[in-house]
């Protein structure tokens, strides 16, 4: 009797170590095919195929392609084709593309701290916004972005009227109708124009038929929208500095249902392209400038004085942001810190550009190209 129950205990562990090792094999097999699984993504993005804006994404997912080594694929769409830019972050948080590139302007109201970004707080030069914005996101971490994960947040150079008819001082302001949208159109409005929230790819047209007789966009739409051929008198008001914010985000499913390694991947040239992005939107003002150079546009630079003087006028704006986020349950102390931690940031950023040597277009003298000429 003895001798059969030590049987059947040695048959009871033989067959459980036999069973652990298939399952011990099964799981190995099974975590191998995982990590060879090819990852299907989708990116998308609504500026037009040729702009630096549309290649620098895809760059981005071309290379998750080549470090991840194929386990990662991407499907690139620009221009619209997938989603448009007031489509693109229900876009992503719902699924439709795991990947996009847009601007939170194009949602008003959906993402009203992070649209405190774009206040005229004199932001200078586009490297200078881009850092601004990524460093107030990273301080406050706006709810806002909960629902995605957030790669990076950039912030364009200083939009600027870009005008049929010449806006030298504020009274050319007067009843002169602007595409701006959001905190934007505010501005606008501050300053003594009348805003519309014409969608981007729409503007070309509605500035050739008359509709709109000028946009608020920095000097790349020139070339990125053409609208030099519409267009020519560019008021370069830096002085007030006012972005657009952007965000290159990630749904969060599909972010989370990656491997280890490559969320580490992800993260790691989220941080590379933050610089990437900042520097491609210095760039790309030198490259709207330069390109309409000989196409017949007027540069107006607005004195000190004047410059002051529009300062003075877009004051009511920060004003007004500052109530609006009251009303919706925030301090305004902590507001107002909000609004003082940018200034602070820009000061601190723009010091760095003269620093670093990085020219640009726009800004104060330190900071443009005849400031490194020796």
């Amino acid at each position: 009797m003895m001798q059969l129950r030590m049987q059947r205990r040695t048959l009871a562990i033989a067959t459980a170590a036999i069973c652990s090792a298939f399952l011990f094999s099964a799981l190995t097999v099974e975590s191998a095919y995982a990590a060879d699984k090819v990852i299907n993504l989708k990116i998308a993005n609504f500026f037009p195929p040729p702009s630096k804006q549309a290649k620098i994404t895809q760059e981005f997912g071309e290379e998750l392609e080549r470090r991840s080594e194929g386990r990662i694929k991407v499907q690139y769409f620009a221009g619209g084709s997938l989603l448009t830019g007031p489509a693109m972050f229900k876009g992503i948080e719902t699924g439709i593309a795991d990947i996009g590139y847009s601007h939170v302007y194009y949602t008003p109201g959906r993402m009203p701290v992070s649209e405190g970004m774009g206040l005229p707080l004199g932001v200078p030069t586009g490297w200078v916004g881009a850092h601004m914005a990524y460093d107030f996101y990273q301080k406050f971490k706006p709810k806002e972005f909960g629902g995605v994960k957030v790669l990076a947040i950039h912030a364009n150079g200083p939009s600027m009227v870009i005008s049929k008819r010449p806006v030298a001082k504020l009274e050319d302001m007067k009843g002169l109708t602007i595409r701006a949208p959001g905190i934007p159109g505010d501005i606008v409005k501050a300053l003594g124009g009348t805003p519309t929230p014409t969608p981007m790819m729409e503007v070309y047209d509605s500035i050739a038929k008359g509709v709109n007789e000028a946009v608020w966009g920095p000097y790349e739409t020139l070339k990125t929208f053409r609208f030099v051929e519409v267009a020519k008198n560019v008021t370069v008001s830096w002085q007030i500095g006012a972005s657009f914010p952007f965000f290159l985000v990630m749904n969060r499913k599909s972010y989370d249902r990656l491997p280890p390694d490559l969320k580490s991947l992800v993260d790691a040239m989220s941080g590379e392209y933050q610089e990437r992005f900042a520097l491609m939107w210095n760039e790309i003002d030198f490259d709207g400038k330069d390109y309409a150079k000989d196409k017949g546009v007027k540069y107006l630079e607005l004195s000190e004085q004047e410059g002051a003087r529009w300062q003075k006028a877009v004051e009511p704006v920060l004003d007004d942001y500052v109530k609006a986020m009251v009303g919706k349950g925030h301090k305004e102390a902590e507001v107002k810190g909000w609004i003082a931690y940018m200034k602070e940031r820009i000061k601190y950023w723009t010091e760095k550009q003269m620093q670093y040597k990085i020219a640009s277009p726009t800004g104060p003298a330190g900071l443009r190209p005849e400031a490194y000429v020796k």
